[in-house]
């Protein structure tokens, strides 16, 4: 039995022509309407034992209406109070001010993405994510008979999408997901180490991950710590991919928003054509990565997506647009000439399109390190895996203070032990503006962050407590 309905795309699809219909009866002037249909199963893990298995669905539709620039949105379940809906976005497009030159989006030929469905996944249902578990948990312990999965769990889903609109976008397709995520914890000695590690996936995950494997191998090298008496101190950090993550994708994303940088609000505004990262480093939004997370032919708005180049070798060179976006910003005098870069996105039918990144990738033209070789480079420094507060960063100036239980000490170039706690401050664009030295080993973090282990040779502080 399929997890989505045979039949679900089609119902959305007509669905949406029932709405469009009603638009055009109340003579919208511009419309589009987003259809979705999730359905996926769930499996927590807890205390080394499934905690809880769940499964259902969710989806909707969402209308957006615009009228001589002023645009409202409203969302609904049902088709039957459409209507409603659409009369509830007009009333709220008719108060909203107006923004000269803006438009809904005309239909662009696009190409497929490949590798954002995987029909073995419509087949998995609670007796496989269960199999799944309990092969994890029987790995963790293979590895090392202390070490119990302490929190997680394993989920699959698959969604139908429509968006059509009264400009000829008729765009629809399935997508699915696969992700996995535990957090391993050894208790022993009055002594309690933790690590968490995760993997996403649009293809099915029929093998144990690497992360399951990261994890146990964390929490044993975080164990028996050892005491540094220098207090706070300016040195090298090497952050792992999964350490890294979570901060770069609060900071930098956000600074590379058209919008923010042409209000002042990123710490590179004002900064197009200059060097911003270390020369030879690149920053690249791809929307069309072959299987990526945040993958897709068409944005949320319906324009087609593209590889975008942001920092090309050191130098800001692009930024991300929506239609809305870039329309207010030109109309505002805040810039001359914006058009959207296909960079729309929304959470769901309750949620009219913002401008947001995608698959982010930093590369460096420079030949890439093994972990041994970062750490050589470094001489003495830290090695930090994963941080807590990452949401609490900067994305305006780029400082953040964090704090880890995930850190090494180093000492010429040699891990000497871990540190129990630590405080790690600094300033993401300063640390990211010269002497940056990259791992050979690109992996996903911070949900479609393509980075990997780095080595941050400036303006970051540690402090072990």
């Amino acid at each position: 039995m399929n997890m989505l309905p045979n039949d679900a795309l089609d119902r959305l699809i007509e669905g949406s022509k029932k709405v469009a219909d009603l638009c055009r009866e109340n003579k919208v002037q511009q419309w589009e309407i987003i259809a979705t249909q999730s359905y996926g199963h769930q499996l927590d893990i807890e205390a080394g034992k499934i905690s809880l298995a769940a499964g259902g669905g969710d989806g909707g539709y969402g209308i957006r209406v615009v009228e001589d620039g002023k645009f409202g949105y409203a969302y609904l379940v049902d088709v039957k109070s459409a209507d409603n809906a659409i009369q509830e976005a007009l009333s709220i497009a008719r108060i909203s001010p107006s923004i000269k030159g803006f438009d809904l989006p005309s239909n662009q030929e696009t190409k497929e993405v490949k590798g954002l469905f995987d029909k073995r996944i419509l087949s998995v249902g609670p007796e496989d994510l269960l199999k799944q578990a309990d092969s994890i948990l029987d790995e963790v312990k293979s590895l090392d008979k202390r070490a119990v999965v302490t929190g997680g769990g394993l989920g699959v889903s698959a969604t139908a999408g429509v968006l059509t609109s009264s400009e000829g976008i008729e765009h629809h397709g399935i997508t699915t997901s696969h992700g996995i995520g535990v957090q391993v914890s050894i208790d022993e000695n009055e002594q309690l180490t933790s690590s968490w590690q995760g993997e996403s996936s649009k293809q099915l995950i029929d093998e144990i991950p690497n992360c399951v494997a990261n994890s146990v191998e964390w929490a044993q090298k975080t164990r028996d710590p050892i005491k540094v008496d220098n207090g706070a101190e300016d040195l090298p950090v090497l952050m792992t991919s999964e350490g890294l993550g979570s901060l770069f994708s609060t900071v930098i994303p956000s600074a590379i928003r058209g919008e923010r940088l042409s209000r002042m609000e990123s710490f590179w505004s004002g900064k197009q054509g200059d060097n911003v990262m270390a020369k030879d480093l690149s920053l690249i939004d791809n929307a069309i990565m072959e299987g990526g997370i945040s993958s897709s032919s068409r944005d949320a708005e319906g324009v087609p997506t593209r590889r975008q180049i942001v920092v090309d070798s050191g130098k800001l060179v692009g930024s991300l647009w929506s239609t809305r976006d870039s329309a207010k910003l030109v109309a505002e005098g805040k810039i001359e000439h914006a058009t959207s870069t296909g960079s729309a996105s929304r959470r769901g039918h309750q949620s009219p399109p913002v401008t947001s990144c995608s698959n982010l990738e930093l590369i460096s033209s420079s030949k890439s390190s093994s972990m041994d070789e970062l750490l050589q480079r470094m001489d003495s420094g830290y090695v930090v895996n994963s941080v807590m507060g990452a949401h609490t960063a900067n994305p305006t100036s780029g400082d953040f203070s964090v704090t880890t239980s995930s850190i090494l000490r180093v000492e010429d170039g040699e891990v000497i032990g871990a540190i129990k706690q630590a405080g790690l401050s600094g300033n993401m664009a300063k640390a990211l503006s010269r002497d940056v030295f990259l791992g050979d080993e690109i992996r996903v973090s911070g949900g479609s962050m393509h980075i990997p282990d780095i080595l941050l040779m400036q303006a970051l502080r540690v402090n072990p407590i």
